[in-house]
């Protein structure tokens, strides 16, 4: 089970402390009065725990070959067929046992770092961060040992056998987490969940987990304190039952997850009862905070007084880290200039070519702390793009309200533009801001004037930080997004910056241009 505390909801249980709810044939043992027979008409279903079982099965097969694969490669590179070296001391290292001894601890150390988890499997930045930091360590181990029993294991030996091996586990890791979000987003390798609490929590959570289909869960109904209908998003959504009945609409519903939102119904002790119900059964109890879109480092629980606090930490916005990443950007944008300059002057003479007008837009945005700047981007529209705007205003097809407009086939834009738009190809100027101080390789949509002006308090923290060529915003759905999903977007990464959250996002960033998508 899986406790996160947060405003602490608790369902009123119509079951006396100590009685134990009816649950899924898979998941329990045999109970007094309940019937175990199962029904013909059901489609049988993979539990999660057999799938989960199998993915890390798969996991541990394909880590061990990489592992040994590496370690046999780095031996033929560094010493051939001899795998009898002579060390220090006159002694003799036999590299074959050293092989077979580092490749099983090296197991062993990403399962100690829990890396075959079913709760951290699939889940992207966690998942490779446990994977490195073995990895790392098993480094560190290896030297302290060699340095402990002075055994002179070839650096060449390890110095190829580490790297390779690391790298090759993230990418094989990378791989078979994108089959396995292709299969969710057919239905397979979810966790069938029902969600609980007070309307509308309710529909909120169901929305955000309904547009994450990565995260493996399948929505299969709701309980609510009073039935009734419930359509979200247009889409209706099966009512269960009600919090009192919440055990027996798991068996019902054959559910391997309950995500427990806050309801004034459900008291703390009821939470605790039906946490000590779903002891055993192979369900698993989701607490959802109150509090929204705040992940990562920032979170951490303290109990206090017998009660799991949720401790949040103030967002990363200055200090050591910001400044290393600030720095880092600056140097990564100058090699890109220099490595990129041949396909920068080819850009510039086929916008020169393609069409009248200047070969860089000028336009001023507003950067952190709401300071003015102007933004460098390779020309993509006719010269008099500004002056048609108003009578497109009407065609705009991202936000109603005029903040920010979107239109599949502007007429304004032009041959050469529509290429550089949709590979994303027309923002590299933007590597000049970037050198300028202006912007970062990563961080929120530089926003207008006009855009900024129109900002409530909440969304001005978007200028916390400075804007971005590239975010959030960029590999989950660029132009297709809504005003309010690119809003989100942007808070959700002030809010929770990390330079593993950077680093994702530079990565998904190269497939999201790649595949030129929700870009126009």
């Amino acid at each position: 089970m899986v406790f996160s505390s947060g405003t602490a909801p608790a369902a009123a249980g119509a079951e006396e402390p100590g009685q134990r709810a009816a649950l899924p044939r898979q998941h329990r043992p045999l109970r007094r009065g309940v019937d175990l027979r199962p029904d013909p008409d059901e489609q049988p279903i993979v539990s999660a725990t057999t799938w989960e079982n199998r993915y890390a099965q798969v996991l541990v097969f394909v880590d061990c070959t990489i592992i040994y694969a590496a370690m046999l490669g780095a031996l033929a590179l560094r010493f051939g067929r001899n795998t009898q070296v002579h060390a220090g001391n006159n002694a003799s290292l036999n590299y074959s046992l050293v092989t077979s001894m580092l490749g099983f601890f090296w197991l062993l150390m990403l399962g100690g770092h829990r890396a075959y988890e079913p709760r951290f499997l699939g889940s992207g930045v966690e998942e490779y961060r446990r994977v490195f930091v073995s990895c790392f360590r098993i480094g560190a181990i290896v030297a302290i040992v060699s340095y402990g029993l002075k055994l002179e294991i070839a650096r060449g030996f390890i110095g190829v056998a580490l790297p390779a091996g690391t790298v090759a586990l993230l990418i094989s890791r990378y791989t078979i987490r994108k089959y396995v979000h292709r299969a969710r987003d057919h239905g397979r390798f979810s966790h069938r969940l029902v969600v609980a609490g007070d309307r509308p929590q309710v529909i909120e959570l169901v929305r955000r987990i309904r547009r994450e289909a990565a995260a493996g869960y399948q929505i299969v109904g709701v309980a609510l304190p009073q039935r009734g209908r419930m359509i979200v998003d247009g889409e209706p959504v099966p009512v269960l039952g009600t919090l009192d009945s919440l055990p027996r609409v798991l068996t019902d519903a054959r559910a391997d997850s309950v995500a427990v939102t806050a309801s004034s119904s459900m008291t703390g002790a009821a939470l605790r009862r039906l946490g000590w119900q779903l002891e055993g059964t192979g369900i698993d109890l989701v607490v959802a905070p109150a509090l929204a879109d705040v992940a990562g480092p920032r979170i951490s629980i303290r109990p206090v007084a017998g009660l799991p606090l949720l401790h949040v930490e103030e967002p990363e916005i200055t200090g050591f880290w910001p400044l290393v990443r600030t720095a880092a950007y600056w140097v990564a944008a100058l090699l890109l200039v220099v490595v990129l300059s041949p396909l920068l002057l080819f850009i510039s003479a086929w916008i020169a070519i393609d069409s009248r007008g200047p070969v860089l837009f000028r336009q001023t945005r507003v950067g952190a702390a709401g300071r003015e700047f102007t933004v460098f981007k390779f020309r993509t529209m006719v010269l008099d793009a500004e002056d048609q705007l108003a009578a497109l205003k009407d065609l705009n097809e991202s936000d109603p309200d005029g903040l920010l407009f979107k239109m599949r086939n502007d007429p304004r834009v032009t041959r050469s533009g529509r290429f550089l738009r949709k590979y994303s190809l027309d923002e590299l100027p933007q590597l000049l801001n970037v050198l300028r101080g202006n912007m970062a390789l990563v961080g929120p949509r530089p926003p207008l004037p006009s855009e900024v002006a129109a900002y409530e308090d909440d969304v001005r923290r978007r200028l916390m930080v400075r804007p971005g060529i590239t975010g959030l915003w960029q590999v989950s759905g660029r132009s297709d997004l809504t005003w309010e999903e690119s809003v989100r977007l942007d808070l959700y990464y002030v809010e929770n910056w990390s330079p593993a959250l950077d680093i994702s996002i530079l990565w998904k960033t190269l497939f999201a241009v790649l595949r030129g998508g929700g870009a126009y």
